[in-house]
């Protein structure tokens, strides 16, 4: 299974500015696999070592910050050299032990030579802790679900994938890519982009086995909320997060404590709504009160949504079954468009590096999104059915005229340019930022 961000580490393996890495992400979203990868086709060998299995390596970093007696250490147990340049050694769970974390300095001081990658699903919270991690002495890099483009590429169409990479005017896809396009789409909606449900349909066209794999991924992460969180706030932080789906079900999305018990009050679920952003299991997106830069200075922190990390696991939250593939746009309008909503701020979040907000004009209009691109803010609306009036599009740009050079629609429309609203294929959010390029570089009027 391809990953993109395969190229990412391969220009971290290959710079001469090369610090230690840590790869974030998710519980079960590829972290492990992906370095092991990295390791086999790019290294002479591979020293792996998981901090949550093997308890007693902590020790190695208790006693001594001196790199060379780490390794010697590292190599008796790992039974083979480690060896400058060409082994690749993977701290697995690295969370588990702070020692460790903080030791990463000194192998970027003392010991550069050394390729070190490590790995942990709840690094988030580790890294919120300040004393947890050598600032400016390690490079990130961030593993997100997989993308529509890598579940096309898993499934074996690569055909499409190459159509839409060569797309190089603003003009209607033929009916032939893009029927072929819409179908595999409402697939990704059932799988959702965590590998092992991915998997489980490109390899064994089984939808049960799809279900088991993202129902495993969630009962692992109510684990995690009982091993990492206060014993007394457990059944708060479930609550929060089996909340999200009627949150986002809701015409207005705002996220309401009420929603998640009733007489919930802020300061009560603050705590375990901060953990499930810090672990990355939920995007917190607040409403900008203007467009303007930076983004987060224009934040209403009194009014934010909710999203989930992957559509497939808020889809199999929300109890929603697979059999809706068959029922029209079912999967694309069922509890208010949310699926598609929390589908395009996944993949906006894994294309910029602003977390978007949204917008709103008192009770007159609401702007999905907003997303900083370069210096600057586009507004994004999401359609999940065949209505795609833009209301609010319009009285945004009436508003910000100045500063609006393109308007995003996407919806389940064919691609389409009308001045400077252009609308996106759902299906086409990876391409987003070449779309956006031909359309103000080449503003037209379509009759399409």
């Amino acid at each position: 299974m391809k990953r993109l961000i395969t190229d990412e580490l391969l220009r971290w393996k290959q710079s001469k500015y090369r610090k230690p890495l840590i790869l974030k992400g998710v519980r079960q979203v590829g972290k492990t696999w992906i370095l092991n990868e990295l390791g086999r086709h790019n290294y002479k060998n591979i020293a792996y070592f998981n901090f949550d299995e093997q308890e007693e390596l902590a020790l190695f970093f208790e006693t001594t910050k001196d790199v060379k007696r780490i390794l010697q250490n590292l190599m008796i147990v790992n039974g083979s050299a480690i060896l400058p340049e060409k082994t690749l050694i993977i701290f697995d769970e690295i969370q588990e032990c702070n020692k460790a974390l903080n030791t990463l300095k000194y192998f970027c001081e003392k010991a550069p030579e050394y390729h070190i990658a490590c790995a942990g699903s709840l690094l988030g919270i580790a890294l919120s802790k300040p004393s947890s991690f050598p600032v400016g002495k390690v490079d990130f890099l961030a593993i997100y679900p997989m993308s529509f483009t890598e579940f096309l590429i898993a499934n074996g169409d690569e055909n499409l994938v190459d159509y839409m990479k060569n797309i190089d005017a603003v003009e209607p896809i033929p009916e032939i890519f893009f029927n072929q396009l819409w179908e595999k789409f409402k697939m990704y909606f059932i799988t959702g982009g965590m590998p092992e449900a991915v998997r489980s349909w490109t390899e064994e066209r089984n939808t049960g086995l799809v279900q088991t794999a993202l129902k495993n991924i969630l009962n692992a992460y109510e684990l995690d909320f009982s091993k990492h969180f206060e014993i007394k706030d457990n059944a708060k932080l479930a609550l929060v997060w089996n909340s999200i789906p009627s949150q986002l079900s809701r015409e207005n999305k705002k996220f309401l404590y009420s929603a998640v018990k009733e007489g919930a009050r802020a300061r009560d679920y603050e705590d375990a709504l901060t953990w499930l952003c810090n672990a990355g299991l939920a995007y917190k997106i607040f409403r900008s009160i203007k467009p303007g830069l930076p983004m987060s200075a224009y934040d209403d922190l009194s009014a934010f949504k909710l999203y989930a990390v992957d559509i497939g696991l808020l889809r199999r939250l929300a109890l929603l079954d697979p059999i809706a593939f068959n029922e029209g746009n079912r999967l694309f309008t069922e509890f208010k468009g949310a699926l598609t909503e929390n589908f395009v701020l996944q993949s906006l979040v894994d294309i910029y590096e602003a977390i978007p907000r949204y917008w709103t004009s008192g009770g007159q209009a609401e702007v999905d999104f907003i997303i900083q691109r370069g210096n600057d803010i586009i507004p994004i609306e999401v359609k999940a059915d065949q209505n795609i009036n833009s209301r609010s599009l319009t009285l945004y740009a009436q508003k910000y005229e100045a500063l609006t050079k393109i308007r995003l629609r996407f919806s389940l429309r064919n691609l389409k340019q009308d001045g400077n609203l252009l609308n996106i294929p759902l299906f086409m959010i990876d391409y987003i930022d070449k779309l956006i390029e031909m359309a103000i570089c080449n503003p037209k009027t379509s009759g399409t």
